[in-house]
């Protein structure tokens, strides 16, 4: 029995990897559970969503989802149902297999609002079950930057109107991340200049450029180390890519970092790779620890990175850009100074979570 006030909030994410979308989608069930909602977290049963929802308290179910499963009508009406008994008011769904299934039982189930969050800035299909999901069940979607809303109606620009789509940034939580004690990830040499990337390890992320960076610099007879952090797929091809390319000694892959302040403690300057972005939520954690930063000049990049005053903004693929605006950040401790602390106002200012969160409930009216 709902309380007076008291909103059903059910955030559906069947993602299997962690990354952006799956911390904001934590973060924001925690920020709704801890207002004194109902909430419900549906997540991959081998994710670690669902691992951090339940040690948070949250009501979690674990499910697998793909992308036929629309077409499991019997399961769609069983779900379906069980929005109807829960009452749900609210439906937050993160990728498109997610959207077809969860937002079809919901719209069966008559949910009041029905909410797509894009977090990723690559143009969706105008095929005919999008353009029908679009029109007659999505009620709203919910981007993560200006370049995600872009690119959504980037194949139709009739897809879906304008005004239904908001942008609200991925947020810090500063007052939790500067209050967090801890000792830098790494020790590093006298004299060593560290370099960091921390991402997913897949072909968006473009951790190989970082093999050839690593290259030009250690044949200049540079003192450094680059940490590749991370885990996915991809992660032996690179390993054995490092070995191959004689790099052993200097690029590291620590795995994946449960201490991101740590790890952004231990480094010089921020590097990332990445061939698109929702929103670099990494970009914003760095900025957030005072690092300037390099990355490619694609996707959401330019609205975090402001070019010569928090970092560059490279050519995408382009080494030698990559190289050169790395190497005046490496030669230049004051100029990496200037750059970070840039870095921390802007995230104080633009990307600070408390700010954004107000936006986020105001907008999903709770």
């Amino acid at each position: 029995m709902k309380k007076a006030g008291q909103k059903s909030i059910l955030f559906f994410n069947s993602n299997k990897a962690w990354g952006g979308g799956e911390k904001w989608h934590f973060e924001m069930a925690l920020t709704l559970h801890k207002l004194g909602h109902r909430v419900f977290l549906f997540c991959h049963q081998k994710g670690q969503l669902v691992r951090e929802a339940e040690q948070a308290g949250i009501t979690c179910v674990a499910i697998q989802v793909h992308n036929l499963s629309f077409f499991n009508l019997p399961k769609i009406f069983r779900f379906s149902a069980w929005l109807r008994r829960e009452n749900i008011d609210r439906i937050i769904l993160n990728l498109p297999a997610d959207m077809k299934y969860a937002g079809l039982a919901a719209k069966i189930a008559k949910v009041p609002r029905i909410i797509y969050r894009r977090g990723s800035a690559i143009p969706i299909k105008n095929s005919f079950i999008n353009r029908a999901m679009f029109r007659s069940v999505v009620s709203d979607i919910l981007v993560n930057s200006e370049e995600t809303r872009k690119t959504i109606l980037a194949n139709n620009p009739d897809l879906i109107d304008l005004n239904k789509i908001k942008l609200i940034y991925n947020g810090i939580k500063l007052d939790e991340y500067d209050s967090r004690s801890c000792m830098p990830f790494y020790q590093k040499k006298e004299g060593e200049l560290v370099i960091g990337n921390a991402a997913r390890m897949v072909h968006q992320k473009g951790q190989e450029d970082l093999l050839e960076l690593a290259v030009i610099l250690k044949e200049k007879g540079l003192s450094f180390k680059i940490l590749i952090a991370g885990e996915g797929k991809l992660k032996y091809k690179l390993m054995n890519r490092a070995i191959q390319l004689g790099l052993k000694d200097c690029v590291q892959f620590p795995g994946f970092i449960e201490n991101i302040k740590a790890f952004m403690k231990s480094i010089d300057v921020f590097v990332l790779t990445s061939r698109w972005e929702g929103f670099g939520y990494v970009l914003a954690e760095a900025m957030a620890s005072s690092k300037p930063i390099v990355a490619y000049n694609v996707s959401s990049n330019p609205e975090l990175v402001v070019d010569d005053q928090t970092g560059y903004l490279v050519e995408t693929g382009n080494i030698e850009q990559l190289y050169a605006k790395t190497l005046m950040l490496i030669g230049d401790p004051q100029l990496r100074k200037q750059f970070g602390e840039q870095g921390r106002k802007r995230v104080e200012e633009k990307f600070d979570f408390n700010k954004n969160k107000e936006q986020f409930t105001e907008w999903l009216g709770v």
